[in-house]
């Protein structure tokens, strides 16, 4: 390795919510991807594990790591993929009612996500949730359909530059 090198940072999964950062109105910070193919004609979505359904790579942002590591990280860990960060899409703020949280448990916050654009670079064959979550790429209208009952999640595919056929 030249002297002016970093080592690739290790991948590791994580389990509990200690590192959680939040923010000043107590929503859970979140980060996300949108994965793109080379040629940026599909996106890249997981099965959800919370509900039936296909979703974005997205996790808690924790207080060790930068939103982009964070990102990076819960795409490695839910979809099994090492990704290229292309653009920032920013921050989205939740659109969900409360009802719609409270089905996922009376403990679950409000978020605020900040998803970013990137290139897979390489799809792994195991993953840490690989045995609940499957991977599937799609083109932008198959995604579009399949997003459409997770608002803050199509606006992060809205934002970003897959080609829209």
């Amino acid at each position: 390795m030249a002297q002016d090198e970093k080592p690739e940072r290790s991948m590791e999964a994580r389990v509990g919510r200690d590192k959680q950062r939040y923010g000043p109105k107590g929503e859970r910070l979140v980060a996300g991807v949108v994965p793109l193919s080379s040629d940026r004609t599909q996106v890249l979505l997981i099965q959800s594990s919370a509900r039936k359904g296909w979703v974005l790579p997205k996790g808690g942002w924790e207080n060790d790591e930068s939103q982009q590591e964070a990102a990076c990280r819960e795409a490695w860990e839910e979809a099994g993929i090492e990704c290229k960060i292309e653009k920032d899409l920013g921050e989205i703020e939740e659109k969900r009612t409360e009802a719609q949280i409270k089905k996922y448990g009376a403990s679950a916050p409000r978020a605020l996500y900040r998803f970013f654009e990137v290139v897979v670079k390489e799809e792994k064959s195991s993953w840490p949730e690989a045995h609940k979550r499957d991977r599937q790429w799609m083109v932008y209208s198959k995604a579009r359909d399949c997003l459409k009952d997770r608002p803050e999640l199509l606006e992060a595919l809205e934002r970003c530059s897959v080609k829209r056929k």
